[in-house]
């Protein structure tokens, strides 16, 4: 199998970070570094892969509390949606940052926007799929059969909207629009707990049925 996905459930908030690598070109991409940045290393250095970029699918303090000691050790860029840039180094996220013991995040160094390309390899990368809701710039990225969906869809669930740059409306539409039209058999990678597929979700999540939806949009 040429791409392999570690997952290390990090930090207070257990926010799930992906090490996603090519074992054929040895590089990686490193989502949502929000604390332990030593086990993420290590994670990386156990498959012999290079780190090449530190990805946020949104920049609230908890998925970007390693961002610093990874970019420090690596020199690898951070990249976030061109709509989250400033929330990384926002105020309000280095506060968030203090009261959960993370590190807050320096400012990004690639701003992407929606359908750009990542690539890391002949064999790896990712397209964004900008999916505002949870935040302004809140995004996911996909790659073959498989989707990093940050907190715009969990199992069983979907992104609050009620912290900093969150929208409810803009969360419904980025779900029917960018999510739920993948592939029922795409694997989903989310920012909490455990990962799913786009089918079972369209099937289960009771945030995804037609009532919900509604009464959030009055």
């Amino acid at each position: 199998m040429t791409i392999k996905i570690e997952t290390l459930a990090v930090g207070p908030l257990e926010v799930n970070c992906y090490v996603v690598g090519c074992t054929e070109h040895k590089v990686c991409a490193i989502f949502d570094p929000g604390d332990s940045p030593k086990q993420i290393l290590d994670t990386a250095k156990k498959h012999g892969w290079e780190i090449r970029q530190i990805i946020n699918t949104h920049g609230h303090a908890d998925h970007t509390g390693a961002n610093s000691e990874i970019k420090k050790s690596t020199n690898a860029p951070i990249s976030i949606h061109l709509a989250d840039a400033t929330l990384l180094t926002h105020p309000e996220m280095k506060d968030m940052a203090g009261y959960l013991g993370l590190s807050a995040s320096p400012e990004p160094d690639e701003l992407l926007t929606d359908s750009d390309l990542v690539e890391l390899c002949p064999c790896l990368s990712f397209t964004l799929l900008a999916t505002p809701g949870h935040t302004e710039g809140g995004s996911c990225f996909q790659f073959g059969d498989s989707v990093i969906t940050g907190d715009t869809l969990f199992k069983m669930s979907v992104g609050r909207t009620d912290l900093m740059g969150g929208d409810t409306e803009k969360l419904i539409s980025s779900l029917e629009s960018k999510l739920l039209v993948l592939p029922e058999n795409t694997v989903v990678y989310p920012g909490h707990g455990e990962p799913t597929t786009i089918g079972y979700e369209k099937a289960n999540n009771p945030f995804l049925m037609q009532p919900w939806r509604l009464r959030a949009q009055t």
